[in-house]
């Protein structure tokens, strides 16, 4: 997997620093060897305590309970799109998004013996699957497909029979002791998933940051345009926009929003002020340090 951002070993030494005083506590979607575990150790170092939670929302839950420190929980796929259940609990949730992790998902076929002739039936997680469909219809087309909660579940039960196989991460073979029978089976080589650290509190401005906002507006003709034209006259990059169904009104939607920059950044400040003017509702994310791109 390769690293898509400078300053790794500052992390790590981060990371060290805070062990001396007081272990962090991170909770992630489990169960252990999944992609958001692994998303946990990247953003935090090893330096942690990391504790698996079966749905996104304990993993909300228990930050905005004070129980844990943060909370990792993933976003969006470059393939797959956005992770809906996040999205609604950060309608819902009073917890702030500080951090963002993202890297490179690269899918294996894992089993206990390392051969494929020996494979009757492969786990995985749903996503997992339809990204490697290619792949199992060329190679293993008369195999068995069953559908996991998750990529690291499926190595699970792959443990427990010598005649199925699981499609994973390697970390998940580590951390299982299977055999990696195939490498990056994954129909698409540029599959991407992004993570959100989830938090009580604002990241400190660094000057490359991103701001994540969602608002609603009147069913009336230019209102879009009417809430995003303060960022366009401020300049500043919008990086995404998205909406969400609202779930007690029907037909109604919620938008999110990234862009770049930090809540207090004179010219977001402006824009903030005038946006609020054209929008019925308005609640801010977090802001928080930008990850660099480079696929």
């Amino acid at each position: 997997m390769r690293r898509l951002w400078k300053g790794r070993e500052m992390e790590r030494i981060i990371s060290a620093s805070r062990s001396l005083e007081t272990e962090l506590t991170v909770v992630y979607l489990g169960p252990p060897g999944t992609h958001t575990h692994l998303a946990c150790f990247e953003y935090f170092g090893s330096s942690i305590q990391a504790q698996s939670k079966e749905s996104i929302e304990e993993v909300f839950e228990a930050v905005e309970k004070r129980r844990v420190s943060y909370g990792v929980a993933p976003i969006e796929n470059s393939t797959e799109g956005s992770v809906n259940q996040t999205l609604d609990m950060l309608i819902e949730s009073e917890v702030m998004i500080c951090g963002e992790v993202m890297f490179q998902v690269s899918h294996n076929l894992l089993s206990q013996s390392g051969k494929s002739q020996d494979i009757r039936k492969i786990y995985s997680h749903p996503s997992a699957l339809e990204q490697c469909r290619k792949w199992l219809r060329k190679n293993l087309p008369n195999v068995e497909v069953a559908e996991t909660v998750s990529t690291a579940k499926a190595a699970q039960m792959a443990t427990e029979d010598s005649k199925a196989a699981a499609i994973a991460s390697s970390f998940a073979a580590s951390l299982y002791s299977l055999k990696v029978i195939e490498s990056q089976i994954e129909d698409y080589r540029h599959n991407y998933t992004r993570f959100l650290v989830l938090g009580l509190n604002i990241h400190k401005r660094t000057g490359r940051d991103k701001t994540s906002i969602l608002f609603s507006i009147s069913h009336a003709p230019g209102s879009l345009y009417r809430a995003l034209k303060p960022f366009s006259e401020k300049g500043i990059n919008l990086t995404k926009i998205e909406s969400r169904p609202l779930k007690d009104r029907p037909w109604e939607y919620i938008f999110f929003l990234d862009f770049e920059g930090h809540t207090t950044d004179f010219h977001v400040k402006e824009a903030f002020a005038e946006m609020k003017e054209n929008v019925l509702f308005f609640k801010i994310l977090g802001s928080y340090p930008q990850r660099s791109q480079e696929w």
